[in-house]
């Protein structure tokens, strides 16, 4: 039997026209438009996800100068506190500040002796005994310089004691340990590099 078109009425010849074309649209919606569609929305998605990564990186962007005026600020203010903290020991160095110190004190050094040092979690403590004569009032003097200066210096176990046959300027004689500091530039039980 064979289907011809001609043998139908012109509204029948309409219909299945419509009824071809409804089906030849329906299977090119499903095959192909809908999943272009859905490619496009994963791409449109992708777009959006991509520009607010673009805004936020041209945000970060936009703060860089504010970020590198703060790197500089603390490298300048490290800079500042490592004279107060120094990252290294420096015997010579030290002892030429505390016997300016003492000079400028009235006060004469009788022994500087490096003790050994402590070490602590981010820094080493190093005590140093030391041995001054002079009067009390320039022991005072010179706690009060050293109390005053950049790095950081504790005083401590004072011993004074009278000097009988020192004269007016050298009436007392002295026992002090001064602990100064030293920092760590790995902390102890910290890794290298860490």
């Amino acid at each position: 039997m064979g289907l011809s078109l001609n043998k139908l009425p012109w509204y029948g010849q309409v219909r299945a026209f419509v009824a071809i074309s409804l089906v030849g649209l329906a299977g090119f919606y499903f095959y192909y438009a809908a999943p272009e569609q859905a490619a496009m929305a994963t791409q449109r998605a992708e777009l959006e996800q991509m520009r607010a990564d673009i805004n936020r990186g041209l945000a970060i962007a936009r703060q860089l100068p504010e970020f590198e005026a703060q790197v500089a600020d603390l490298e300048g203010r490290l800079d500042s506190l490592r004279a107060v903290l120094p990252e290294q020991q420096d015997v010579g160095d030290l002892l030429r500040r505390v016997q300016t110190l003492a000079t400028q004190s009235s006060l004469t050094i009788r022994a500087f002796t490096p003790q050994p040092i402590v070490t602590q979690a981010m820094h080493i403590e190093w005590p140093i005994s030391l041995q001054l004569s002079g009067t009390y009032h320039n022991l005072g003097e010179f706690f009060d310089r050293i109390s005053k200066f950049s790095r950081i210096i504790n005083v401590s176990n004072v011993n004074i004691r009278a000097n009988e046959d020192g004269g007016a300027g050298n009436t007392i004689a002295a026992e002090c340990t001064a602990t100064t500091f030293v920092l760590l530039e790995t902390p102890a039980g910290a890794a290298p590099g860490a």
